[in-house]
């Protein structure tokens, strides 16, 4: 599993040996001052809190401008304005999906200041802007790459675009509709399993077989990123319906279970692995605020991180926020409680060019079918007010104990989300939140007609949902699975598999003195539960099938640990997901093009026996394809040498490859693809806190923190992360003296 290294080495270096750097700032009431330690991460102080989030706005700007101007120009609709005509239809794609509701309920959604702080914020990009306006040479080189300058923003162009967040569950409506269509409802209850338990229905009026194959493509188009090839930007390749990069592991261990008698509190989201990172790490400082942590670079604030009483880290709750709509429809009216009511139209100049965009009562319309006379639109929570994703943290910020975060936890949009606790007192907690709509007569899980039968009544109070604070078991944990005791209210159907949370379980079950340092290898852990149980199954296998029977001589004493150098570990994962999974599915008659099942089933039904013949032909299989890649050898075989990671740049300044362990099912999650296993999601943002001694935390942003290639942050962390390494998540002013690299005074412009 590896060594866990903790860079924890802090040099005193003396004030006058670290360069500074000045910038008047318009807006500024007061000098700020931003300390930048030695692994990038930007300690920022000032009087008041415009100026703190003026400066962080400045900073962002300092250290991820092209990331955030790319992403707001590709969020806004706004890429062909400089990139030319053939983004049109991807930039009207875009504007379907804003936020076009009242902008006085958007702000007040995030409480008190929300949008004060969003305008200094954005005050402080544009100033960044206004300075390299004046001093081309600091330009970061993407935009004379690409030949275009970076844009003003506006405060609303924070919470305005929404497509960027993590969403659930169109995909899999529109691939459960495809199931059924072509095997029958029967199929989809073998493919997935809902929790809590139900049985899937077709709603009455819907057709399965009525959803166009590429119903999804303006939802896509519209949702997925953008990179860059040698001078022009390409899209980023599509998502495959019904995966996710999304995922998660956090926990918190009460001081009963921890060597110091102090709380610990992990959180390792899972996202796209991208250079630069899509977390960005920010220490915030002001009367009345401290908090240090990650948070998306757009937004003022942090997500997850501590304040110096709390603690909090997250993952991803799977609240089911999307539905699909099929409408019947004659001329400019659709369907609608026994009459016809019109589409409403919006016209936007895109390119030049007048561009339609056309809603129902539902939400935005992302496909026709002229021939069958039926639309297809979307309805979202996340296009309602106080879903932009992750600004919700505004609201907890400062809070000082548990009932302060689970109330403002209570009006939490999205992305839904868990939110594990810790508090320097010595409890820990965990709350879910997200904007949850109440359907009346169907389950969510299908697309339904949109005539009127199947609508939402309303949302669901956060108070609804559950809560739990210091359990008998000494910890709190999640990693996206089922966790709502019985009797909670139903949020959604479509949870991830077990198998991460059941080994955290079992780990910290085990610990009764766990510290960071234990935290930080369950991090990094790579046992595969699904591994082991599949492995058991072959014990008494025998066959004179040559290549199965040299299969089972390396698979029969495999531990199910999926380190880097584990040749077993290579046979075993292009085994399960390049013939094993795919061969199940062939067998239960299911269509191939489903992308994923659930392994539970899988594994139950193969431990009924009966499917011999599937396995040692599989087995068979998998040993002649590792054999093809890596050689003859199976001692030579190692899983870093088929499962690679980069972080990949929307500009073409890539950062790797790097030799990978792990899989989707271990603690440390490694989501592949199976065709040439390239690593596409997993944590490249980790965190574990010392809750209560601050300065004892640690963490790590890969690849590194800075956004521009020419900065020595942008990559510095790569190898680090991929070692196992964190560095000191300095929080006292002291320990960010010590650790200072790089001194950056922002003051006002005189006069």
């Amino acid at each position: 599993m590896g060594r866990i290294l903790l860079a924890v080495i802090l040099l005193a270096v003396p004030l006058h040996f670290i360069p500074e750097k000045r910038f008047q700032v318009p807006g500024l009431r007061a000098p700020a001052e931003i300390i930048v330690d030695r692994w990038g991460v930007p300690h920022i102080y000032a009087g008041n809190d415009q100026d703190l989030f003026l400066a962080q706005g400045f900073n962002a700007a300092r250290d991820r401008l092209f990331q955030l101007d790319l992403g707001r120009r590709r969020g806004l609709g706004l890429l062909s304005e400089v990139f030319g005509p053939e983004y049109a239809e991807r930039d009207r794609a875009a504007r379907l999906f804003l936020y076009r509701g009242d902008m006085a309920r958007e702000w007040a959604a995030y409480g008190p200041g929300a949008r004060q702080a969003a305008a200094a914020f954005t005050a402080g990009i544009n100033a960044y802007v206004a300075h390299l306006e004046e001093n081309p040479e600091a330009m970061p080189p993407e935009f004379t790459r690409l030949g275009y300058r970076p844009s003003r923003w506006r405060p609303e162009d924070v919470v305005r675009v929404r497509s960027h967040g993590l969403a659930m569950n169109l995909t899999t409506e529109v691939l459960r509709a495809a199931v059924v269509c072509k095997a029958g409802i029967e199929a989809d209850r073998r493919l997935w399993r809902l929790q809590p338990a139900h049985e899937t229905r077709v709603p009455r009026g819907l057709d399965p077989c009525a959803i166009p194959a590429d119903v999804l493509r303006v939802y896509l188009l519209g949702t997925q990123g953008v990179r860059v090839e040698g001078n022009r930007l390409v899209a980023e390749p599509p998502a495959v319906p019904g995966t996710s990069s999304g995922g998660s592991n956090a926990w918190a261990v009460s001081p009963g279970r921890t060597a110091t008698g102090r709380p610990v509190l992990a959180s390792d989201p899972h996202r796209s692995l991208t250079a630069p990172a899509l977390r960005y790490l920010t220490h915030l400082s002001a009367p009345g605020l401290d908090v240090i942590g990650a948070g998306e670079p757009a937004l003022p604030g942090v997500s997850i991180g501590h304040n110096g009483t709390i603690a909090f880290g997250l993952t991803v709750f799977a609240m089911d926020q999307e539905d699909l709509y099929v409408y019947r429809t004659k001329g400019g009216s659709y369907a609608y409680k026994g009459g016809w009511e019109p589409f409403r139209e919006v016209t936007e100049q895109i390119a030049g060019r007048p561009a339609k965009l056309t809603f129902t009562r539902h939400g935005p319309v992302i496909a026709t079918d002229p021939e069958r006379g039926l639309a297809y639109a979307l309805r979202t929570a996340w296009l309602e007010p106080g879903t932009a994703p992750y600004f919700g943290s505004m609201r907890y910020l400062r809070a000082r104990d548990f009932g302060g975060f689970t109330e403002a936890m209570r009006t939490w949009g999205g992305p839904p989300e868990n939110q594990v606790y810790a508090d320097a007192r010595g409890h820990v907690g965990w709350v879910p939140g997200g904007l949850a709509p109440k359907r009346v007569g169907y389950d969510g899980l299908l697309p339904v007609p949109g005539d009127g039968r199947y609508e939402w009544d309303g949302f669901r109070d956060g108070r609804e949902l559950p809560r739990l604070l210091d359990p008998p078991a000494g910890f709190v944990a999640t990693a996206n699975e089922y966790n709502l005791p019985p009797g909670s209210p139903v949020v959604g159907y479509e949870w991830d598999q077990p198998f991460r949370r059941q080994r955290i379980n079992a780990v910290l079950s085990a610990d009764r003195r766990a510290d960071v340092r234990s935290s930080a290898r369950l991090q990094n852990d790579v046992v595969s539960l699904p591994a082991r149980s599949l492995v058991a199954l072959l014990r008494d296998l025998t066959t004179e099938d040559p290549s199965a029977a040299r299969a089972l001589a390396v698979l029969k004493g495999f531990d199910g640990v999926c380190a880097v150098d584990s040749g077993p570990a290579a046979l075993f994962e292009t085994w399960l997901s390049r013939h094993l999974g795919p061969g199940f599915v062939a067998e239960a008659g299911l269509p191939p093009e489903v992308p994923f099942f659930d392994l539970r089933t899988m594994l139950e039904e193969l431990a009924r026996g009966g499917h011999e013949a599937l396995i040692v032909r599989t087995l068979s299989a998998a040993y002649d394809d590792v054999a093809a890649r890596l050689g003859p050898d199976p001692a030579a075989w190692r899983w870093g040498d088929l499962q690679r990671t980069t972080f990949t740049s929307a500009a073409g300044d890539d950062v790797g490859p790097f030799p990978r362990g792990g899989s989707a099912y271990t603690v440390n999650a490694s989501t592949y693809l199976p065709g040439d296993f390239r690593h596409v999601s997993g944590a490249s943002f980790r965190m574990v806190l010392d809750v209560g001694a601050w300065d004892n935390s640690i963490a790590i942003n890969a690849p590194g923190q800075s956004g521009d290639p020419r900065d020595p942050h942008y990559r510095d962390l790569a190898a680090s992360w991929q070692r196992g390494e964190y560095f000191p998540l300095v929080y006292g002013r002291a320990a960010v003296e010590s650790a200072a690299a790089r001194r950056i005074t922002l003051t006002p412009v005189s006069g």
